[in-house]
């Protein structure tokens, strides 16, 4: 697999997918001065969801009661399916409409279009209605809805087959992505690699995500489509489409004399996104592209670029919001607020925010250090704003606030000079050689290539110990992060030549004193009677009697 080239196209995906967030915030601010502007008080007359034309209110009735009125008078004739007869009559110098004899509006001159007189625009609509209604009256017609439904049953089943052919277009359309992404990943002797597991994951879970979007997306389009073709479930689709649209376009925040709807505050966040994902490709080349060939050092680089990022996403989002509408000024005392409850609620955030500021332009510890702070211990792979990365010696990622670097003591292995000493305590037996002992430890650190040469290593006799004589080999190395991996080597060393020159190293031993009784243990006089008699005996050569001997004792008692 060639994962470079796969994390190249991902590359390319983030940078399109910046310019179409730019792109909708270009093309989607016009709802803005909708939202802004004063909204209209036409009202739309509409047959079976299909706008007819708009109508304003009149002295009596305001425009929302006018269209119910003329929707009902037009629906009452769609059912009736009498063909429409519509007459114009002048009553109190106004054009009055009527259908089938019966009134359906008044046009007075605030109904007339610019350049039109009521007259006019009461013959326009007259031809408009005319027409919708010898539609919707053709739409209901039982030989149209047979054609209607068998057109629906057309798309429906069509649109199963095309659900179930999509797995297989995007199960032939992955083999072809996998080919070019990862040409030498299916059928390559042995096991996949971990990260080509893992991008193979990655392009899977894509491609099913894909696989979704576009079926969600067919039966959405189907829906719509099918919906439109009969009366009452376009008069229903049309109620919802209009009540979603509504949902999103009304404004419902509204800022001193501005108002937002969902659609102008998610036009926004997507803006906001599109910033700060710009704000962090500009850090990048700033950083590889700009400072890189400044030399200076690479704290230096970190702290710039990391501070040029903060200050471009900060004046971009004012001028966001002033260019959204948005009136700071106002937020001036809500601002002070909310910083003095930052400041005692989020002091801990401030003060390590401050420490992160302060590590980048002192630089007392830099990326690529070998540190050692709160008891961990490994190389500073990335200093933030908050906080700094540490990769410990188990590949582990340590994430470590960045007040602790300036509180407490912190040892730097790299800190100026990445040359350090190591300590290797050995104990010999005291019948050894001490010189003898001297060489074979030099000679030992001789043999390890990870030592230093110059400063020469050195062998100190440390002490008389309780088992052992106690040495202490010192070795100067460039690398601190393999100082476990040196002493190991070292230590394999040393046996070894300890051994070659028959150097003992001994075990710890003990002395142990045992503390006896009271000597001559006393006894009492009848015990020391049957004791004589019984050495009496033995000097006689005369077997004794023990029984009689016992008897004489106890009796005695």
């Amino acid at each position: 697999m060639r994962i470079n080239t796969y994390k190249s196209l991902y590359k390319r995906f983030k940078i399109y997918f910046i310019i179409i967030l730019v792109f909708l915030g270009i093309v989607l601010n016009p709802t803005i001065s909708r939202s802004q502007s004063n909204p209209s008080q036409l009202v739309p007359v509409e047959i079976d969801g299909q706008e007819i034309f708009q109508i304003n209110g009149s002295p009596n009735l305001n425009a929302q009661e006018r269209a119910d009125w003329i929707e009902s008078q037009l629906e009452t004739i769609v059912e009736s399916d009498e063909p429409p007869d519509i007459r114009i009559e002048t009553r109190n110098n106004s054009p009055v409409m009527l259908i089938n004899d019966r009134y359906l509006l008044t046009v007075t001159q605030d109904d007339a279009t610019a350049g039109q007189t009521p007259e006019e625009q009461a013959l326009t609509w007259a031809t408009q209605i005319r027409s919708s209604i010898e539609q919707a009256q053709k739409e209901r017609s039982t030989k149209f809805l047979w054609r209607q439904w068998l057109q629906a049953f057309l798309v429906v089943g069509l649109a199963l087959a095309l659900h179930w052919f999509l797995a297989d277009i995007w199960k032939r359309l992955g083999k072809v992505v996998t080919f070019l992404v990862m040409p030498n990943g299916e059928g390559e002797e042995g096991a996949q690699s971990e990260s080509q597991s893992n991008a193979s994951e990655m392009l899977d879970k894509f491609l099913n995500s894909t696989l979704v979007i576009a079926r969600v997306s067919l039966w959405i389009g189907v829906s719509l489509y099918v919906s439109n073709l009969f009366p009452l479930t376009k008069r229903w689709s049309e109620t919802i489409r209009g009540t979603i649209i509504g949902t999103f376009t009304n404004s419902i925040i509204t800022v001193g004399n501005n108002s937002y709807s969902i659609t102008d505050l998610l036009v926004l966040i997507i803006l906001f996104i599109a910033l700060i994902i710009i704000g962090n490709k500009g850090t990048k080349f700033l950083r590889c592209r700009v400072l890189q060939y400044t030399r200076i050092s690479d704290g230096v680089q970190e702290a710039i670029a990391v501070v040029s990022k903060y200050i471009f996403i900060a004046i971009s989002t004012i001028v966001l919001l002033q260019v959204w509408g948005f009136d700071l000024s106002s937020l001036t005392i809500l601002a002070s607020t909310i910083g003095v409850a930052v400041g005692f609620g989020f002091q801990n955030i401030a003060k390590n925010f401050g420490s992160g500021l302060v590590l980048l332009f002192e630089r007392p510890i830099r990326s690529g250090d070998f540190v050692e702070v709160a008891g961990y211990t490994g190389t500073i792979e990335y200093i933030g704003a908050r906080s700094t990365v540490i990769r410990t010696l188990d590949n582990i990622s340590i994430i470590v606030p960045n007040s602790r670097f300036l509180e407490s003591e912190v040892i730097n292995w790299s800190h100026r000079n990445p040359v350090s000493r190591i300590h290797l305590p050995v104990g010999v037996a005291y019948h050894s050689d001490v010189n003898v002992v001297r060489d074979a430890l030099l000679e030992a650190a001789k043999e390890c290539p990870n030592v230093l040469p110059s400063p020469a290593p050195q062998v100190f006799f440390k002490a008389f110990g309780d088992s052992a004589l106690d040495f202490e080999l010192l070795v100067w190395i460039v690398d601190p992060s393999k100082s476990p991996v040196i002493q190991s080597q070292m230590y394999f060393l040393m046996e070894a030549s300890l051994r070659k020159y028959e150097i003992e190293i001994p075990f710890p031993q003990r002395d142990l004193h045992l503390r006896s009784g009271e000597l001559p243990i006393g006894m009492s006089s009848q015990m020391e009677d049957t004791i004589l008699k019984l050495s009496q005996g033995l000097s006689n050569g005369k077997k004794p009697n023990l029984k009689k001997v016992s008897e004489d004792s106890n009796g005695n008692e």
